[in-house]
């Protein structure tokens, strides 16, 4: 408001500056045609003048006007707006770095909101499957304060379900935690040249005695060079075949349960199959189980000691060796998980050590 009375008055201020000169002219010189001069002059004068507010007005003032209602939006809260501008010029370029500001403000507070979201339901998830087995030893250790375990089998068969349970609280609390500090990228990856095959071929031996001692069948196969190598963290990968491998394990419903690793070569990458054929899951929930917490059968159930973290934990670390996995499955058909990691070229490192 300022600036625009500022420029009423320099207009009113031209105008009457122009008036004067005219005046004194007429009143000095009484030519006609010297007094044509003048009014020709000063009308000239006074259209430039208005012209000139016009511009400025358009120009700075309309725009920062929109950038003051908008300054007041954001300072109320609100970021459901667009910052229209149509000029290029220097006020156009802050209206932009304005809009800028704002898009980013906002995806910032959604981004904050998912973030309280993600939070609250963590906390009640946490508090329901930690309910689960607090619950289940009190019960039992109430039966053995009560005397309902009479006999020594049935005392034994109630402290070994205690303890169990409470096996079941640690695992899901080292879950949470590592979880946690994946989440917040507190892990320090310990990356370098894997030989994948090696590695592979180490896993299978000792998910074969797993699986021989739990009466599943298992197959290890490979179909990429012996040479082919990629960089990632040995421990962390373990990991990934572990809680896929202990995932399919819970899930299997079948007495001849099979479980597989398959190694593939898939041009710039390696493709890795663990294969089971267990239940399988809903079409439903195939695309949310690599969600934390998801409540889908398969991702998510307390009869099977399933935390609902373990698949994207296994994410999480994929994506952080710049690989991707997916899901295939059918239900009663069994579950495929797919992991693509990239293979390391020797030559390529060479090559651009040489540049």
């Amino acid at each position: 408001m300022k600036l625009k009375t500022a420029l009423i008055s320099i207009f009113t201020g031209i105008s009457l500056i122009a008036a004067i000169l005219l005046f004194a002219s007429i009143f000095k010189n009484n030519s006609q045609k010297m007094l044509d001069i003048l009014i020709t002059a000063v009308a000239i004068l006074i259209c430039v003048a208005f012209l000139m507010i016009i511009w400025v007005y358009s120009s700075i003032l309309k725009p920062l006007e929109k950038l003051q209602e908008a300054t007041r939006k954001i300072k109320e809260g609100n970021l459901d707006f667009t910052l229209d501008f149509e000029e290029h010029d220097e006020i156009g370029q802050l209206c932009m770095d304005f809009e800028e500001m704002r898009i980013r403000l906002k995806e910032n507070e959604e981004e904050k909101l998912q973030t309280d979201k993600d939070n609250k339901e963590l906390i009640s998830n946490i508090s329901h499957d930690l309910k689960t087995p607090i619950t289940a030893i009190k019960g039992y250790v109430e039966g053995i304060m009560d005397g309902v375990a009479s006999s020594p089998e049935k005392l034994d068969k109630y402290i070994r379900t205690i303890y169990n349970k409470a096996n079941d609280m640690d695992r899901l609390i080292d879950e949470l935690t590592f979880y946690t500090k994946i989440d917040t990228n507190k892990i320090p990856y310990n990356y370098q040249e894997v030989n994948i095959m090696d590695f592979f071929q180490d896993c299978a031996s000792q998910v074969g005695l797993d699986m021989e001692a739990a009466g599943i069948g298992f197959v290890f196969e490979s179909g990429i060079k012996k040479d082919t190598v990629v960089v990632a963290d040995v421990e962390q990968m373990k990991r990934v075949v572990n809680n896929i491998i202990g995932n399919s394990v819970k899930y299997l419903d079948k007495s001849n349960g099979m479980i597989s690793i398959k190694l593939a070569d898939d041009g710039d990458f390696v493709k890795i199959d663990i294969t089971d054929n267990g239940r399988g899951i809903a079409q439903s929930d195939l695309p949310y189980i690599f969600d934390r917490f998801y409540r889908g059968d398969y991702s998510r159930n307390s009869s099977t000691g399933g935390s609902g973290i373990g698949l994207s934990i296994v994410k999480k670390i994929v994506e952080a060796h710049g690989g991707f996995i997916r899901a295939e499955s059918s239900v009663g058909r069994g579950t495929d998980i797919i992991i693509l990691l990239r293979k390391y070229h020797e030559s390529k490192k060479k090559n651009q050590g040489m540049l």
